[in-house]
C-alpha cells in the first residue's frame, strides 16, 4: 500500500511555494499526495503568523487531528512554518498538542527529511527551532502543483522591521540566492513548459544587497534573455527601494508583466512613520509617476491597512485620497492585526473594533469601484491570457492576462498551458468573459 501525505498551507504565495518544497521532500521519501487528512500517513501544517486569524485557523485544524491520531498511532503530524518560529510558540504547541510528532521552524525546512526518518525510529516528539538562519539550500526539488505557473524564490528574510510585522522575527535577515542559480532554475522551468514565472522575496527590490551579486533590475534583464515565450511577475516590491532602473528594466522586455504590486499600507505620513515604512505619501506618488513614465499602461495593485494604532479620521481620509489619486487596479485591504513581539503591539491608542470595521467597509467600497472600472476597460478589446485551468461548474477555461485579470472562455480543445487571445464581451469585478479569436 502506498504511503500518503497531506499538506495544509496557510498564508501567502511564498508559503504555497514552500509547501511545494515540503511535497518534494515527502515525495523523495516515497510518499504520495492525497486530498484529505483522514487518508494520510503524514500530515504537515505549513503555518503563517502574519495575521491572527491564520494562526487561530491553524490551531483549530491541528486540534481536529487528535481523534485521527488516537485512531492511527502511526500517523505522523508535523507543524512547521512561521508559527513555531515565534518566541515560545514551539513549546506552547507541544504543551497544547502533545500528539504532534515534529515541530520545526522556518530555518529548518530543508532538514524535514531527516526529522521524519528520525521520528520513525523514536517515540519522543522532535522539536527543532534554529534561531539563526542557515545557508540557502540550492538542491531542493519542489513538487510543483501550479502548472503553467511556477514560483521561484530569489531571496529570503527581511531587514525592514515595519512596526506591525512579525516577518523579520520569524524569517530572519535578508539572504539572496546567487543569480546564476536563479537563472538556471528559470531556464529549466521554461524548458519544462512553464509559461509564467513569479519571482518571490519579502522585498525583491533589495535583492543582492550586501553581496557581490547583481541588482534586481539586472537579474530581470538576464532572465528576459532566456529563449521562449513566457511571462515574468515578481513580488513583493517595497516602495522605499523601487527605482527608476527597475521601471526601465520592466519597460525593456515584453516578457515582464505590466503589473506591479507596490504595497503603500497608508496614505498618512504620520501613520507611515509609525509603521516604519521609510517613505512618505509624496515619495510613493513620485514612484508611481516614474513607473507610468516608462510604462503608461502599467496597472498597480497594493496592500492597505486601516485601524493602525493612533489612526485618526484625518489619517484614514488621507488613505482614501491616495487611493483615489493612484487609482489602483485592485488592493488587498486589512484591518490592523496586533502581533505579539512587534513594536506596534505595545503602542497606545489601539483602535476600537467598530471604528476599524466602519473604515474597512468604506475603503473596500472605494477599491471595489476602482476594480470594476479597470475591468470594464477591457470590454470590447482583445487581451491575451495564459490558460491555467478548467472550471467544471461553469464549463469554462480560465487564465489571467498580464494585468492580473482572470479571463473565462469556452473551447472545444484543452487550452491549459496555452496563450489564448480573448475578445472580451463582459466584465464582472476582477473577472472577464470572452470568446477566443
Amino acid at each position: 500500500m502506498n504511503k500518503l501525505f497531506h499538506i495544509v498551507t496557510y498564508g501567502c504565495q511564498m508559503n504555497v511555494h514552500e509547501s511545494e518544497k515540503i511535497a518534494g521532500i515527502l515525495s523523495g521519501l516515497g510518499y504520495e499526495s492525497c486530498d484529505d487528512m483522514e487518508s494520510a500517513d503524514i500530515v504537515v501544517f505549513n503555518t503563517c503568523c502574519i495575521r491572527e486569524n491564520a494562526e487561530n485557523h491553524a490551531y483549530g485544524n491541528i486540534g481536529m487531528l487528535k481523534k485521527l491520531k488516537a485512531a492511527n498511532k502511526n500517523m505522523i503530524i508535523a507543524v512547521g512554518g512561521c508559527l513555531p518560529q515565534q518566541m515560545n510558540k514551539a513549546e506552547n504547541l507541544h504543551e497544547k498538542f502533545p500528539y504532534v510528532d515534529i515541530i520545526f521552524g522556518t530555518h529548518n525546512l530543508s532538514k524535514l527529511r531527516d526529522y521524519i526518518i528520525e521520528k520513525q525510529t523514536r517515540k519522543k516528539p522532535i522539536i527543532r527551532i534554529d534561531e539563526r538562519e542557515g545557508e540557502i539550500c540550492e538542491n531542493e526539488k519542489p513538487l510543483r502543483t501550479s502548472y503553467p505557473n511556477a514560483w521561484v524564490n530569489i531571496m529570503y528574510g527581511c531587514n525592514n522591521f515595519c512596526s506591525y510585522c512579525i516577518v523579520p522575527y520569524v524569517r530572519g535577515r535578508e539572504r539572496s540566492r546567487k543569480s546564476e542559480n536563479i537563472i538556471a532554475e528559470v531556464r529549466q522551468l521554461v524548458s519544462e513548459g512553464y509559461r509564467e514565472i513569479t519571482l518571490l522575496g519579502q522585498n525583491v527590490n533589495s535583492y543582492g544587497n550586501g553581496t557581490d551579486d547583481i541588482t534586481f533590475p539586472e537579474l530581470l534583464s538576464k532572465i528576459c534573455e532566456i529563449d521562449g515565450k513566457f511571462r515574468i511577475r515578481f513580488m513583493t516590491s517595497h516602495p522605499k527601494d523601487f527605482s527608476e532602473e527597475l521601471a526601465k528594466a520592466m519597460s525593456q522586455s515584453d516578457k515582464i508583466c505590466h503589473l506591479l504590486h507596490l504595497p503603500v499600507q497608508s496614505g498618512s505620513d504620520r501613520i507611515l512613520r509609525a509603521m516604519n515604512r521609510r517613505y512618505t505619501s509624496s515619495d510613493y506618488l513620485r514612484k508611481v509617476d516614474i513607473l507610468k513614465k516608462y510604462i503608461p499602461d502599467c496597472e498597480i495593485t497594493t496592500d492597505l491597512i486601516v485601524g493602525f494604532p493612533g489612526e485618526t479620521e484625518e489619517d484614514f481620509n488621507a488613505t482614501l485620497d491616495l487611493v483615489k489619486r493612484v487609482d489602483f487596479s485592485s488592493a488587498f485591504t486589512f484591518v490592523y492585526s496586533r502581533r505579539e513581539g512587534t513594536k506596534a503591539a505595545t503602542m497606545p491608542d489601539q483602535i476600537p473594533e467598530d471604528v476599524s470595521k466602519r473604515r474597512i467597509m468604506q475603503l473596500v467600497d472605494l477599491v471595489n469601484a476602482q476594480t470594476r472600472a479597470h475591468s470594464a476597460k477591457f470590454v470590447g478589446k482583445t487581451t491575451e491570457i495564459l490558460c491555467e485551468d478548467y472550471d467544471e461548474k461553469r464549463g469554462l477555461y480560465l487564465g489571467r492576462n498580464e494585468y492580473g485579470r482572470m479571463g473565462y472562455f469556452k473551447s472545444e480543445c484543452d487550452e491549459r498551458g496555452n496563450f489564448v487571445n480573448l475578445k472580451i464581451n463582459q466584465a464582472n469585478g476582477v473577472s472577464l468573459f470572452g470568446d477566443k479569436v
